[in-house]
């Protein structure tokens, strides 16, 4: 047993060794398959970051401190005769700061907030990276990123700025290579000139350091900050936009300083907490007023040529982005969708070292800009209203380049440029563009064309109709083309835009005049042509679609960018010519002399005594407003150049005073005054040139065709011989007429005579019967007031054609007599009034006079219903007059005489009795009257009063006939009739003509009288 006891363990003894051995074995497998896992991770790392860095380039140290020192080269832009305008600015406002300058609070504060490890680590902080992944992973309030300084100056020079591993993983390595070419105060140092802060006081973006403390507190040197902005300052680069305290603008945003001030607070926490500064540094920083610090907003640093340095940098980064997309196009590159092309070149001009030539002439420019910068020409600052505005562009139309503007009056007080940037209606300076220059190269008017100046009716979604009214409150009725667009007439306008031209055609034939604002909306615009547009115009599409006129119907769309040149000298753009021609010379030629006179005899009156060189150098052009003046245009030209100018206020709400009301124009006469002055030799063309084709002729003023025999009213005007009339005048008749309420109508056969009138009458496109039933029936559906019918009524409308015969039907009675007949005394004359009878069938009343006793005689000349009831004698001292009025039905049945009023002594005049003259003359008479003599004209209250010698009672004289003429050779118009030696022409305008008598019996009419002259004073 002791054996067997002794012998086991000698039996297991091998076992232990094998058991040894074993574990040896398995130790040693797992070595090899770890060592060979871990082979193949670091395998798969290394081939993983291999592909991300297989196509970054291994920059050399000569690579790496040139592109750590590049910084932007400065451009420069050229008026252009080659002077230069200025520097262009940079996006990048840095102020390059060296080591030794830079002080330790600035220092302390950075690395606390951003790499407090930066002297120690070799580019990457493995730690810290560690800590931003857990930080993201679990959402913690403080996300610290991980990058080092190193890191983010790699990734702001080398990469771009997207968020994504694969930058991540070439940011790691070139952060150490950084590391081993440059030295830690190199790297510090190039990071403090390279990161944006933000906005600065001017509204700049602010770049580096020093820049940062310039144009957030107005400090230049760094040692003079303190621990609070220098712990403020070195928390504005993780998010500048956020944490700015200035907008674009230079205006102080109170959220962004707020956001600002927090990231402040925890710098200045990590900078306690790494024993940067003390507790009472601390306790100092927290108190300290930095808003109080910040810096005043202040000038840009584009004082000189501010305006004109945006234009520059705006047009061309356009033609950079253009040039190098060719998808690009004026059309659309403003389209959102193309933000990111602009945005591109726009950084690309800034920073390339670029030479940008203009077409800007530097004397013109600044004569331009001493007139808007001179208060004097404006209306003082307003409270409410601000600064009044103005804008202006003037361009050689030959070519289209733009020689000068007025971007605005002050770029300190606003930075948008109304020159190129502002929309605004156009007012009545949308007439020559949509409405008659279509019109004329089609051949649809000419100058002398007639138009009818009567209410148009336009559907309106708000009041049911709509019903335009010209600026004066008038309708004149058949005006020529020339006429209205002299007195800038709505309504001519908008029957050519909406009936004759058409909309759709007169927004194509704007278009290709460039005016690129026309939006799908204003196509249903009715109004559109007196400016009605969903947004409007800019002035420099205005001012160029204008300068096609003078450039007899060819287009050059305007430009300011002659050529760009790289900083090596390559061309990268040139402007390239492209005239259209869009209407022909004669059409250019016809629009041309109308506007002449828009000045000569128009609503452009002004300029003829405003501008010095009137007469010297021709010009035309056309006056502009919209409603209640909130905008006033005017766009003027010679055979050189194109001036368009606008005026008012910022918001379009707020409008000018009346004394403003001309500003457009007074702003124009003044920098053509100082152009014509400074740069005489822009002036050389002494006419406008007359094409061939252009022919003169006289036509009728009733329908623009040749006259007839019946035509009493020519004129004569300039013609496209293409279009010349040839059909005979058909515009007028003779015929006999009754008005009732405003309209002619055919008169009933039994009416009497003395009621109706026979004579030359307008035969209208649209009859004013028509036109009154259509007011009718649009006042039925409009809502809220209206004006009544008679104020619609054009002038003329009382020499209007009958159509329909007169609605008045007999009803069978004998009308009663008037009443209320009232004798009122005016010196020389007496007022009879009465009140009108309530019969329907009554066309008009007779007056009735005794004198001194003697037998009631009708005074001729009744009134008709529907006119002022009211009657006007003439009387002596020491005669006594006795009047009656009665009352004439449509079929002549006439009352029985009114209440008898007198005037004068007591005599007893002859009883009446019921009238039985219908207003014609019988009678035995053969001969007819002897001519009127002694005819003499004076002034009255109501016009011109005419007096002859009665003609002997033998001749059995019924009337006289009165006669007028503008000129003594005539043609001369019949005016009326009066039954007496005497005749009051009542008009309110001034009289300027000849008249003559005629008398008139049974036989027949007399030959004229002398003709006499008469001129109102």
């Amino acid at each position: 047993m002791d054996e067997e006891k002794n012998t086991k363990p000698e039996q297991r003894a091998p076992r232990k060794k094998k058991t040894g051995r074993r574990v040896l074995s398995v130790v040693k497998w797992l070595f090899i398959i770890g060592f060979t896992g871990i082979l193949l991770l670091g395998g798969s790392v290394i081939g993983y970051m291999a592909s991300i860095l297989k196509d970054e380039p291994v920059r050399s140290r000569a690579v790496i401190e040139q592109k750590i020192n590049t910084n932007a080269i400065t451009g420069f832009a050229y008026f252009r005769d080659g002077t230069p305008i200025g520097q262009l600015r940079t996006e990048e406002d840095r102020r390059l700061v060296n080591f030794k300058d830079i002080p330790s609070s600035v220092i302390d504060a950075v690395l606390a907030i951003e790499d407090n490890d930066f002297y120690h680590h070799i580019g990457v902080d493995f730690k810290g990276t560690m800590r931003a992944v857990k930080q993201r992973l679990f959402h913690e309030s403080v996300q610290t990123g991980g990058s080092t300084l190193t890191q983010q100056l790699a990734r702001r020079v080398f990469l771009n700025l997207d968020k994504t591993d694969n930058r991540k993983v070439k940011e790691i390595f070139l952060a150490l290579r950084l590391e081993r070419f440059l030295s830690k105060d190199e790297i510090l140092t190039a990071y403090l000139n390279k990161v944006p802060f933000g906005n600065g006081s001017t509204g700049y973006n602010v770049y580096g350091i020093k820049a940062a403390a310039k144009g957030i507190f107005g400090i230049d040197d760094l040692n003079k900050l303190n621990i609070a902005q220098s712990a403020y300052l070195a928390g504005l680069p993780q998010l500048p936009s956020s944490y700015s305290a200035f907008n674009g603008k230079g205006e102080f945003s109170e959220k962004g300083f707020n956001r600002a001030i927090k990231r402040q607070h925890l710098v200045l926490d990590r900078m306690l907490e790494e024993g940067k500064i003390t507790q009472q540094q601390y306790n100092e920083a927290l108190a300290f007023d930095i808003k109080g610090s910040l810096a005043k907003p202040s000038q840009k640093a584009y004082a000189t040529y501010p305006y004109l340095m945006i234009e520059t940098e705006r047009e061309a980064s356009e033609m950079i982005a253009m040039s190098e997309n060719k998808s690009l196009t004026k059309e659309n590159i403003s389209d959102v969708e193309n933000a990111a092309f602009l945005e591109e070149a726009h950084q690309q001009l800034l920073t390339g070292g670029y030479r940008v030539y203009t077409t800007i002439d530097k004397k013109v420019y600044n004569a331009m800009h001493d007139v808007a910068e001179n208060k004097d020409n404006f209306s003082k600052d307003s409270d409410t209203k601000g600064v009044e505005q103005t804008a202006a562009m003037m361009i050689d139309h030959k070519t289209g380049a733009i020689l000068g503007m007025i971007e605005g009056r002050d770029f300190n007080k606003e930075q948008m440029n109304y020159a190129t940037q502002m929309v605004r209606q156009p007012g009545s300076t949308m007439k020559p563009i949509a409405a008659y220059l279509p019109a004329l190269e089609e051949g649809l008017i000419q100058p002398a064309s007639i138009l009818d100046d009567s209410p148009i009716i336009l559907k309106d979604y708000q009041k049911g109709f709509h019903i335009p009214v010209n600026a004066n409150n008038r309708y004149q009725g058949l005006v020529t083309a020339r006429k209205a667009l002299n007195e800038s007439l709505n309504i001519p306008a908008l029957k050519l835009f909406n009936n004759i031209v058409t909309i759709d055609k007169a927004w194509a034939f704007a278009r290709k005049l460039g005016i690129t604002t026309i939006q799908p909306e204003d196509y249903e615009a009715k109004t559109g042509v007196l400016g009605g547009l969903k947004y409007g115009v800019t002035v420099e599409e205005l001012t160029n679609a204008y300068g096609s006129i003078p450039n007899q119907g060819v287009f050059n769309d305007a430009y300011m960018i002659e050529k760009i040149v790289d900083s090596k000298g390559n061309i990268v753009y040139t402007h390239e010519p492209d005239p259209q021609r869009v209407y022909s010379e004669q059409t250019a030629y016809l629009m041309t002399d109308m506007l002449r006179t828009v000045i000569t005899d128009g609503t452009g009156k002004s300029i003829k005594t405003e501008f010095k060189q009137y007469g010297k150098i021709p010009i035309s052009g056309k006056t502009g407003s919209t409603q209640n003046y909130g905008d006033v245009w005017f766009m003027g030209f010679t055979p050189d150049v194109t001036l368009g100018v606008w005026a008012g206020y910022e918001q379009p709400i707020n409008t000018l005073n009346k004394d403003a009301r001309g500003r457009a124009r007074s702003i124009w006469a003044l920098i053509m005054n100082e152009v014509t002055e400074k740069s005489p030799e822009l002036f050389t063309t002494k006419a406008f040139k007359q094409p061939d084709g252009i022919v003169k002729m006289t036509v009728s003023g009733y329908s623009g065709k040749k006259p007839t025999e019946l035509t009493d009213k020519l004129v004569t005007d300039i013609f496209n011989q293409k279009y010349v009339p040839t059909e005979p005048d058909d515009g007028i008749i003779q015929a006999k007429y009754i008005t009732y309420e405003g309209v002619n109508y055919i008169p009933n056969e039994k009416t009497p005579l003395d009621m109706v009138k026979e004579q030359v009458v307008v035969k209208r496109e649209k009859p004013i019967g028509q036109l009154v039933k259509e007011l009718e029936e649009a006042f039925s559906q409009m809502k809220g007031d209206h004006k009544p019918i008679s104020y619609y009524m054009p002038e003329d409308a009382g020499v209007d054609a009958p159509i329909e015969p007169d609605p008045r039907v007999d009803d069978g009675q004998v009308p009663s007599a008037p009443t209320n007949v009232k004798l009122e005394n005016k010196g020389g004359a007496v007022i009879i009034t009465f009140n009108s009878n309530a019969e329907k069938d009554v066309v008009g009343y007779r007056l009735y006079r005794s004198l001194n006793g003697g037998a009631f005689q009708n005074q001729g000349s009744p009134i008709l219903t529907g006119d002022k009831t009211q009657f006007k004698s003439y009387i002596s001292d020491g005669n006594s007059y006795d009047y009656y009025i009665t009352a004439v039905d449509v079929v002549g049945n006439e009352s029985t005489p009114s209440q008898i009023v007198n005037y004068g002594s007591s005599y007893v005049p002859i009883t009446p009795e019921i009238p039985i003259d219908n207003g014609s003359s019988d009678g035995d008479v053969t001969t007819i009257p002897s001519s009127p003599v002694q005819v003499t004209a004076k002034s009255s209250d109501f016009g011109v009063q005419l007096n002859w010698e009665a003609n002997n009672e033998t001749e059995k004289v019924t009337s006289y006939n009165i006669y007028y003429s503008d000129s003594q050779d005539g043609p001369f118009s019949k005016i009326d009739s009066s039954p007496a030696a005497q005749f009051d022409y009542t008009t309110m305008t001034p009289v300027k003509g000849w008249f003559y008598i005629t008398a008139v019996n049974a036989a027949g009419e007399s030959t004229p009288s002398k003709a006499i002259y008469y001129e109102t004073r």
